[in-house]
């Protein structure tokens, strides 16, 4: 049994065989002020006029259909209302310097499955294209699209959307879970013949329930998902999109996904959106050569192909593609209530070489590689966003040294909010794949990332791009026997949640799944339950204690892109492989201190400075035993002394767990507890 039950096949409609003709009198839904948009690529709601709309025309109720096929010699409306008969339905070429095509057909209405059959001007060249700006399309492998209205679904998020752009500051806590619908959780389902289980996917609202539990759980302040667009090939796990305005059939229809998103903010969860604009498959029911022509893609190959991913690039110069991309961008966010978008492979729409070596691309009119018509969209789509969506987020995965990525475009910036830092995800896990005795030779790992901190509002994502392709789980990248891989892991998270950025953590990361991801199957929860290996309840547990810790503490979130708010105490102790820094709010009192100890050798009596007099006590220590550590815990209150140390006026003795990372928190002294004069010690001097 599917999710939803497939719509009828071209052929198998019971709907009568006399064919409904279009009305040829009805009025267009353009203005000529909206064709004036939509040719500057302007038109940020064309989407209401471009597609499949149900429609009222003196008092006779139909749907009306637009289509922007300059290049065709003729457009007819062929579906199961007239028996996919490419003669029965023509369009009429309403806007013809534009190439705008219309018509209206009475009696037809939502749940009409339907496509444009074009013929073109050049090479009488034929197709069947789905709808472009189609709201729903029919469950894969059918391409048909689907006449839906999208209006009725009664929103109940009003608060949360008066709230969001207090939630999506830059100094709010963002900590997301990265999910895949497909694979994030099934259920076995029993069919009544013969009594065979099979997985099937859950729909939007058996998915809201369940991962908003789990989700709020933990801590977790949005969900990111890979692309829910709708896409043919699951293999693609959703980048590979040819329905730019459509949920995907897989969960359910259109409304499901408005309740999905609804219910998420109705328990205080965010909701961020893969949006993939630098590239479409080349399916031929969908944008590839159009209307007998390279139509939203480039026509040079050497501009307009990606080969290694067999994909076509958007022809981001043509102002009715722009306006296409960017109308597709605020829908979602308009009509979905998404909070943000997450925009997929940025660099590969920023260099005209991307994946294309010397002599299989052209520079730029000033001689250079960088793609000028992309990094103007860009820059177009982010300020779109600013200005019709208020409190939304622009998120770029991004993996080179651009600059000003996410910075305003008034300053020759790009205008994201935010920008996932590669470069720290590398770095962290080449680190803590390596054996512990050789970390003290790669030490920079750990800290070149702050040398470039505060040059973007940087996301530390740990993706699912990390989790694929034989690049294992994120449990097995790591070191050592069973309790040393999770101890490595809980260090890598504590480090993780205290350094500067958002959070970005991928499904079945959290509790340390064995298996590396696999679209076609669902996580492994049973390893949550299995009470010979608690360490997988454990871990999920130290990321809920994490959370917590992140959105309590001020110095976690309020300074998190300003210098001023981090500080390293001591980042030179490469013998040891240890590193210890402060996290500041603009209260001394809120200021915490972390101390990394990536190494299986416990540490008695190790001095750190400290900035202010007074005690410290430890809030949260990876290697505590609920974590499943091995229980080496500062449990007393540390006081410290006036002893210069690391650059500090003051200082005190902890002792640092194997593999660890622990957590503490100063207040002043009373007046009972004021230091006594220090006695000689057996301190590591670090």
């Amino acid at each position: 049994m599917s999710v939803s039950q497939t719509p009828q096949k071209p052929g198998e409609s019971e709907r009568p065989s006399q064919p409904i003709k279009p009305m040829p009198d009805a009025p267009s839904l353009f203005s000529d002020f909206d064709l004036y948009l939509f040719g500057q690529g302007k038109d940020y709601r064309i989407y209401e006029k471009m597609g499949a709309h149900p429609r009222t025309v003196n008092g006779v109720t139909g749907v009306n259909f637009a289509l922007w096929a300059p290049n065709a010699r003729a457009v007819s409306i062929i579906g199961d209302f007239n028996q996919w008969d490419r003669k029965a339905t023509p369009m009429q070429l309403r806007h013809g310097d534009l190439g705008v095509w219309e018509c209206f057909v009475p009696g037809l209405e939502p749940g009409t499955l339907y496509k444009y059959a074009i013929c073109s001007r050049f090479n009488n060249y034929h197709t069947d294209k789905s709808d472009p700006y189609g709201f729903q399309f029919e469950l894969r492998p059918n391409t048909a699209s689907v006449v839906a209205d999208i209006s009725q679904y009664q929103w109940r998020d009003q608060e949360w959307l008066e709230q969001r752009p207090q939630r999506q500051q830059l100094n709010s806590p963002m900590s997301i879970y990265e999910v895949h619908l497909g694979s994030w959780r099934h259920i076995p389902e029993r069919h009544q013949e013969g009594a065979v289980e099979e997985d099937r996917f859950m729909t939007y609202r058996e998915l809201a329930e369940s991962l908003a539990t789990h989700v709020k759980k933990l801590g977790f302040t949005h969900i990111e998902l890979l692309p829910i667009t709708e896409f043919p090939f699951d293999g693609s796990w959703g980048y590979q999109v040819t329905g730019f305005y459509a949920p995907t059939s897989r969960f359910g229809p259109p409304e499901d996904f408005k309740y999905f998103v609804d219910y998420m903010h109705e328990q205080g969860i965010g909701v961020i959106l893969d949006w993939v604009p630098s590239h479409f498959p080349k399916d031929g029911h969908a944008l590839s050569y159009f209307d007998g022509t390279h139509l939203y893609e480039y026509s040079d190959s050497r501009k307009g192909e990606h080969k290694g991913w067999g994909t076509y690039v958007f022809d981001y110069g043509r102002s009715e593609v722009r306006n296409f991309l960017i109308g597709s961008a605020l829908f979602w966010l308009r009509e979905y209530h998404i909070d943000g978008l997450r925009v997929d492979a940025v660099a590969s729409m920023l260099y005209l070489d991307y994946m294309r070596p010397s002599g299989e691309w052209n520079p730029n009119h000033y001689g250079g590689r960088e793609h000028l018509e992309a990094v103007d969209f860009l820059r177009q789509f982010n300020e779109a966003v600013y200005d019709q969506a208020p409190g939304a987020v622009t998120i770029a995965e991004e993996s080179t040294a651009w600059p000003l990525v996410t910075r305003p475009t008034y300053v020759g910036g790009l205008g994201f909010t935010f920008k996932w830092n590669m470069g720290w995800m590398h770095d962290m896990l080449e680190y803590m794949h390596l054996d512990p005795i050789h970390r003290r030779y790669h030490h920079n790992n750990i800290t070149f990332a702050l040398m470039y901190a505060y040059s973007e509002n940087f996301i530390l994502p740990l993706s699912h791009d990390e989790v694929v392709h034989l690049k294992g789980s994120m449990s097995t990248k790591m070191p050592g026997d069973l309790w040393q891989r999770f101890a490595n892991l809980r260090s890598l998270y504590g480090f993780m949640w205290g350094h500067p950025g958002k959070k970005l953590l991928f499904m079945g990361g959290e509790f340390g799944q064995w298996h590396e991801w696999n679209f076609k199957e669902s996580l492994d929860w049973h390893l949550l339950d299995a009470p010979s290996d608690p360490h997988h309840a454990q871990l999920q547990d130290f990321v809920r204690d994490l959370n917590a810790l992140y959105k309590q503490e001020p110095a976690l979130t309020t300074r998190d892109y300003e210098g001023e708010g981090f500080s390293w105490i001591d980042c030179h102790d490469s013998d040891n492989s240890v590193i210890s820094f402060m996290r500041r709010a603009h209260k001394d009192e809120e200021t915490l201190i972390f101390v990394c100890n990536f190494t299986p050798v416990p540490r008695y009596g190790y001095r750190i400075g400290v900035p202010y007099p007074g005690v410290y006590n430890e809030v949260i220590n990876s290697d505590d035993l609920r974590y499943g550590g091995s229980g080496v815990i500062n449990n007393q209150y540390m006081p410290s002394v006036p002893r210069n140390w690391q650059s500090c006026p003051h200082s005190i003795l902890l002792t640092l767990p194997p593999l660890s990372t622990i957590v503490l928190k100063w207040r002043p002294f009373a007046e009972h507890e004021m230091p006594q004069p220090e006695l000689p010690t057996s301190e590591t001097e670090n």
